[in-house]
């Protein structure tokens, strides 16, 4: 689907950030952000918002865990987000379009759209909500607001969906340390706080 007509699922800034939009991932009282999205979010074309941070396009990001492995995908040079090629991500994402609301929340509905596109798997998985992320400090991620879940499978076969744009492999924590600098901010964040638990 071409940006210039791709309608996505954004809200306004001012809702998302009544009090001023603070900066990384929060973990805690998550109620009232659910809440404004799922109550106050409409769509617009990608080519409107992509440049304007009055709006918060809203993006499922979704890190999956097999007991201590989680997986970590690489965005090839044919990866359709220009911006964030050949960068690490330990969390697949993207934009909520009309067709995806199929029960009607943009949240869990956008969750499982993402995930059904981008991988391959058939064990079962717990979803949980992780929390939300902000970042203002680069063009790709000001005008994004990340709702992270983690998705802990009963099996390690998961496998890439779209192979001539993502690679990905299932790495512990520390291994994963070595890509920490080649990891899209988002990444950097969720993985800080995903060390931090442990």
């Amino acid at each position: 689907m071409r940006v210039a007509a791709e309608q996505v699922l954004c809200v306004r800034r001012e809702d998302i950030f009544p009090d001023g939009a603070w900066h990384g991932f929060v973990s805690e009282d998550l109620e009232r952000p659910q809440a404004v999205i799922r109550e106050k979010h409409f769509f617009m074309p990608r080519a409107e918002v992509e440049d304007d941070p009055s709006y918060q396009q809203i993006i499922p990001y979704v890190v999956f865990r097999h007991r201590d492995l989680y997986l970590l995908t690489h965005r090839l040079r044919r990866s359709a987000e220009r911006r964030l090629r050949k960068q690490y991500s330990l969390g697949v994402g993207g934009h909520i379009n009309p067709g995806d609301l199929e029960g009607g929340d943009p949240i869990q509905d956008g969750l499982r759209r993402e995930w059904e596109e981008e991988v391959v798997y058939g064990g079962k998985l717990d979803v949980k909500l992780l929390g939300l992320l902000n970042d203002d400090s680069s063009p790709v991620s000001k005008v994004h607001l990340g709702v992270v879940f983690l998705v802990d499978g009963d099996s390690p076969e998961i496998s890439i969906r779209e192979t001539d744009k993502l690679a990905g492999e299932l790495l512990t924590l520390s291994d994963m340390r070595i890509y920490y600098l080649g990891m899209e901010s988002w990444s950097q964040m969720v993985y800080d706080s995903l060390v931090g638990e442990g």
